[in-house]
């Protein structure tokens, strides 16, 4: 999962980054060129595969894992360069940094909503750019009647100034489009970088009416206060977070945001080789959840054996849950549920 970083200079991006990442990246006003990345891998943390790890000390334990990419987005106070835009295509979903704090490098005083409203538009005119160029060629040729009709209907949407996330598309409209990378169709979390003071205030209602309008999550936090206890031993940082009233680490909360925003559960593998956690979308049927791990099990799945993390680590293995009838064997149409571990059957 690839996550970019956005947001309008001057609202501490980079330093989110290094909160988020516990890394060093240099801040500051034009310290990297405009669509330059950093880049920061952040690993899930879930104490559902500590337990099977407990249970079955295996030789490898590996968690989901998220990468940041920090994308530089140039000196200009209300627009983002081109190359910034482009870069953002290439993510799974958009996290915009939007300041809360004074900053008096900053032309302009702290509006959060503004911010949001800016990005809004620098998205949907990019996106419609491309639709207008697209849906010129298929007028013109008629290849393609079905999908020049739901492009017209983004166009449409579009010109309204609207998100294209929020026209409701289903599930086959959305892979029609794929191809094309939509800006304004990716998941959006927002993040807003408070002063220090205002670490544990809740967020202005403003802004939390203006996210809940444009379909986001929201995660506020002082990106200095958290950047400054990621960069500290990991001993030293349970004291700081306590003194702040945080529950944890930035990235904590911002990973539970995230796998919220994205419709994500964790399907688990478990066994003597490997725990692992497995990041899979919400209603994943058992052959999409199978073809996580290799296309060949999805290709030639046979059947999915399941039980719940808990009644595995409660009862002690496999064989004991399926003495006591708590191991479930499950065809193509089973729907995987957060927390299920699960063994595949399959032929090829």
């Amino acid at each position: 999962m690839k996550i970019g970083l956005v947001g309008f200079p001057g609202c501490g991006k980079t330093t989110v980054f290094n909160a988020l990442t516990g890394l060093d990246a240099d801040t500051g006003y034009g310290s990297a060129k405009p669509g330059t990345k950093n880049l920061g891998v952040v690993r899930v943390p879930d104490p559902r595969v500590d337990k099977l790890a407990e249970l079955y000390s295996p030789k490898k334990t590996t968690y989901a894992e998220i990468t940041f990419c920090d994308i530089a987005g140039g000196t200009g106070s209300r627009e983002l360069d081109r190359s910034v835009l482009n870069s953002m295509r290439e993510m799974d979903a958009i996290c915009q940094v939007l300041r809360a704090f004074d900053n008096p490098a900053a032309a302009e005083s702290a509006d959060p909503v503004r911010e949001l409203d800016d990005l809004q538009i620098e998205t949907v005119l990019a996106d419609l750019e491309i639709v207008e160029r697209r849906v010129h060629r298929l007028r013109k040729d008629r290849s393609d009647p079905q999908l020049l009709k739901l492009l017209e209907r983004i166009l449409e949407h579009l010109e309204n100034e609207s998100p294209v996330r929020s026209l409701g598309l289903d599930a086959n409209e959305r892979k029609a489009v794929s191809g094309y990378q939509f800006l304004s169709l990716k998941p959006l979390l927002l993040v807003v970088n408070v002063a220090e003071e205002a670490v544990a205030d809740e967020p202005d209602p403003a802004l939390t009416d203006a996210a809940s309008a444009a379909g986001t999550g929201l995660v506020p936090l002082s990106a200095q206060v958290e950047m400054d206890i990621a960069q500290m031993p990991e001993q030293d940082r349970a004291e700081f977070y306590q003194e702040l009233g945080l529950g944890g680490p930035a990235s904590h909360r911002f990973v539970r945001a995230a796998f919220e925003l994205l419709q994500l559960v964790t399907m688990l593998t478990a066994g003597p080789d490997e725990c692992r956690a497995w990041p899979v979308r919400t209603g994943s049927k058992a052959p999409t959840a199978a073809g996580k791990i290799h296309s060949d099990i999805e290709r030639g799945f046979i059947r999915a054996e399941v039980t719940r993390w808990d009644e595995l680590v409660d009862l002690g293995s496999e064989a004991k849950c399926r003495e006591a009838g708590k191991l479930r064997v499950e065809g193509r149409d089973y729907v995987v549920q957060d927390g299920d571990v699960c063994h595949f059957r399959f032929n090829v």
